[in-house]
């Protein structure tokens, strides 16, 4: 019993030490050039990108970059082995008894192809030139629309001038008192000057003022003046002015939808990109020389035609870059001013306005609200902060407009 019991359990240490045996040589005759984990990651991304080995190596041949797409491309590249496990691999003999994973029969298969991952990196360019191009020329055209909405807008200009005055009016007989322009960073402080009641702000009493004003101009074809009315009367038009002239203001922000846009932007960056894919096109030289000697006139062909391509739309979009910029520092040059340049970098003009459109937004739905409770009750004069109440504070404001576009005048500089 005791030698049939050992016999057996003999035989089965035998078998498991066999197996094991086994294993292990097969573990290493799969992982003779690439770390096994680098190796078994390879394996499963190409399980999951779901190609062959022929079509990657057709594709890289033919160097049709649509064939195989951006995601296969960015795969393949982050693929390319070391020089090292490129050398180990191209001295693999096929005729040896050890057996290449996955990974590094794939690997293998591509370095059989001429400068194999130059071509992929080129491939990549060629994959991304069209989205890249769109994006920039999108971008440089918000770049180009933001300026032109925030330099003519009417209501812009009237919210600067009306806070000029205001402002002015408020600290009339001081050193302050007679100001010919503010920094228009000075705009998102506005709420932060808040009447007696502890609520209304100057931004609050800025735009009651501006919406009567222009409310009352939208409505003169009215052709019975207020002054003949009645009081019930003259109430009425008086909140309906403010209503109209409420939604003149509101739309501010839909009217500068672009320069919110813009404000998301980083112009340095986009030229950063400009130069980059300027800069990439050697990826395509440099592969059509190094293929010369290969004689694959097709590939050549393929990518000849690509070149002749984006070298053009890259001069389009460099083009489009020089006047966009050219018309932000022109824009910042009139709100800003010359003496302070140096504050307004890049697009920080439009972060400035974005934000006090937020700002605006949330004051205007402050105000719609208070015109509702005054129409619900008419008897009652509209009131404002007592300290903040200044009369005439815009005199002449609906006859003229104080300040041009032209670019020699500026509505707001430091």
């Amino acid at each position: 019993m005791i030698e049939t019991l050992f016999t057996v359990n003999s035989s089965n240490m035998n078998g498991k030490d066999g197996v094991r045996c086994q294993i292990i040589p097969d573990m290493n005759q799969e992982n003779l050039v690439l770390d096994p984990k680098r190796s078994q990651n390879i394996a499963i991304l190409l399980r999951a990108l779901n190609v062959t080995i022929e079509e990657v190596c057709e594709a890289l041949t033919e160097g049709n970059a649509d064939t195989l797409g951006t995601e296969l491309l960015e795969s393949l590249l982050r693929m390319a082995p070391t020089k090292e496990e490129e050398r180990k691999l191209k001295e693999f003999k096929d005729d040896s008894p050890f057996k290449l994973g996955t990974a590094e029969t794939f690997l293998k298969a591509m370095l059989d192809i001429p400068f194999a991952f130059k071509r992929v990196d080129a491939m990549l360019y060629i994959s991304n030139f069209e989205s890249e191009i769109e994006y920039l020329k999108r971008s440089f055209c918000t770049l180009e629309s933001a300026c032109k909405e925030l330099k003519s807008s009417r209501m812009f200009r009237k919210l600067l001038e009306a806070v000029l005055s205001t402002g002015n009016r408020m600290n009339v007989g001081t050193n302050r008192g007679d100001a010919h322009a503010f920094k228009l960073d000075s705009l998102l402080k506005l709420v932060d000057i808040k009447g007696t009641d502890k609520k209304t702000t100057l931004l609050h009493f800025v735009v009651q003022e501006i919406i009567r004003v222009e409310g009352a101009r939208l409505s003169s074809n009215d052709q019975n003046p207020i002054a003949e009315k009645s009081q019930q009367s003259t109430l009425q038009d008086e909140v309906e002015y403010r209503k109209i002239g409420l939604q003149v203001v509101s739309g501010l922000s839909r009217d500068l939808t672009n320069v919110k846009k813009a404000a998301a932007m980083d112009a340095d960056v986009l030229s950063n990109d400009v130069s980059k894919l300027a800069n990439g096109i050697t990826k395509i030289t440099d592969i059509l020389k190094l293929n010369k000697e290969t004689n694959n006139t097709k590939f050549c062909e393929f990518m000849n035609e690509f070149l002749k391509k984006a070298e053009l739309e890259i001069m389009n979009v460099q083009a489009q870059e020089g006047i966009a910029l050219s018309m932000l520092k022109g824009l910042t040059g009139y709100f800003y001013g010359d003496s302070a340049i140096e504050e307004a970098h890049g697009v920080r003009i439009f972060v400035v306005v974005r934000d006090f459109l937020g700002i605006l937004d949330q004051v205007c739905k402050d105000v719609g609200k208070t015109n509702e409770r005054s129409m619900v009750n008419l008897g009652r004069q509209i009131e404002t902060p007592t300290n903040l109440i200044v009369p005439q504070v815009f005199p002449g404001f609906n006859e003229r407009e104080k300040y041009s576009s032209s670019d020699d005048e500026r509505p707001s500089s430091s």
